[in-house]
């Protein structure tokens, strides 16, 4: 029972949806495009997310970009030991609003609303691992006012508050053999909705001279604060029905801070590259600490993740009024610690391959189009923190049962969007 809600409020960390090890960065057609390189970059109001600071050197006095993409995600499991396999094929569609207006010359307004957390995985329901994870259905929302101050033409700032709502629904079985009368494998279902966290971010950028932008930005640590979810058993036979009975849990788990620093530089009027380095300080989750409504004591989970890089390189290239290309690659380092991987989060260091273009169909209004190609390196890796209660000689024996084998998976996601300016 203990693991199981470990294992469920891990997942409201990030799964997002793919989150380091465990996320597909979509948060702009532009600048996914570019490898999803941006706090340095200025061409839409998509700065809204990567840097504020960027929204003052926007030329026109009102700026929108929406975009969706259509995520495909595709895990494979095997164990050659014990002859296990399976695989887990879902869908996730995450979106983005960002908009700018131009108070004065000095002062911008911003919003941005995105959906970094939105993807699942699914599993055969009973499959070798069911006492991990049967399934993960996440959702998040955040919503992020900001203000972007231009100091001069060479310097400016910008930041403001992140709010996240959120939910979460997640299945598995109570342990590995555990039935009904009938026969049926017990399980229980977590339902969490209504979560919420505030956070923020705030940046600079610096144009040291015509052709370069400098930029850094930084998003704080946010809490999020599990409240009264649900946890409903299913199939659980009539001796056990004391135990494992209808309950709530709480839980605060952290969602780690982010710097990003990068820069951009127009090699021409026509061609430009960009850089940027990201550090996401995942070493603040080091374990986990869930409270039970019931009886059930109090549960400290160990976790010990580790602080990652992420390294960005993309171009553009305007080719003519009406044609602009992108072109990106990014590498994306995993914070999972050994022993640590567990099947709802199946993700390992990464490759992301982006590409893209923009028709603009006049001066207002342009389509962009972008594509990621997501490789994650295969991995040998195991889940070492499950346990389970026998009984022995008349005795209460506690095992710790490692579950684990090779996974391998793949991401692919086509995007569009419109960007809107005057």
């Amino acid at each position: 029972m203990r693991k199981l809600l470990t294992v469920t409020l891990l997942a409201l960390a990030g799964t997002s949806a793919f989150a380091g090890g465990y996320r597909v960065s979509l948060q702009g057609q532009k600048q996914l495009a570019m490898g999803h390189t941006g706090v340095a970059v200025v061409n839409s109001a998509e700065s809204a997310f990567f840097n504020p600071a960027g929204l003052s050197f926007l030329e026109d006095k009102f700026n929108l970009s929406v975009g969706a993409s259509a995520l495909f995600a595709k895990t494979k499991f095997q164990n050659e030991k014990y002859n296990w396999a399976n695989s887990t094929d879902n869908m996730g569609t995450p979106f983005n609003v960002y908009a700018s207006y131009k108070i004065n010359k000095w002062l911008t307004a911003g919003l941005a609303v995105y959906t970094p957390y939105g993807s699942e995985v699914e599993w055969d329901q009973d499959w070798e691992g069911s006492h991990l994870v049967n399934n993960i259905n996440l959702k998040a929302i955040y919503i992020q006012p900001t203000l972007s101050v231009k100091v001069s033409d060479e310097f400016s700032f910008g930041g403001g508050p992140i709010y996240v709502t959120g939910s979460v629904e997640f299945n598995r079985n109570l342990n590995r053999s555990l039935t009904d009368e009938n026969g049926n494998r017990s399980d229980v279902t977590l339902d969490g909705k209504g979560i919420s966290a505030w956070g923020y971010t705030a940046g600079f950028m610096f144009n040291p001279c015509d052709k370069m932008r400098i930029g850094v930005n930084y998003r704080s640590e946010i809490i999020m604060e599990a409240r009264g979810g649900d946890a409903t058993f299913n199939n659980v036979p009539a001796f056990a029905q004391g135990t494992y009975s209808n309950t709530t849990f709480d839980a605060d788990l952290p969602l780690p801070a982010e710097l990003t620093a990068g820069i951009s530089y127009n090699i021409t009027k026509k061609w430009m590259v960009a850089f940027d380095y990201n550090r996401t300080m995942w070493s603040a989750y080091q374990a986990l600490t869930v409270d039970f409504a019931n009886s059930v004591p109090t549960s400290v989970n160990a976790r010990n993740y580790h602080d990652t890089n992420t390294y960005r390189v993309g171009t553009q290239y305007k080719a003519n009024d009406k044609f602009t290309f992108r072109a990106g690659w990014y590498k994306d380092e995993s914070p999972i610690s050994a022993g640590n991987f567990a099947p709802e989060t199946p993700r390992n260091d990464s490759n992301g391959f982006t590409g893209g273009l923009t028709y603009q169909i006049n001066k207002k209004l342009g389509v962009d189009a972008s594509f990621l190609y997501l490789h994650f390196d295969e991995i040998d890796a195991s889940y070492d923190h499950y346990t389970e209660t026998t009984v022995v000689n008349g005795q209460p024996v506690t095992s710790t049962i490692p579950f684990g084998g090779t996974y391998k998976s793949v991401v692919f996601s086509p995007g569009v969007g419109l960007t809107y300016s005057f």
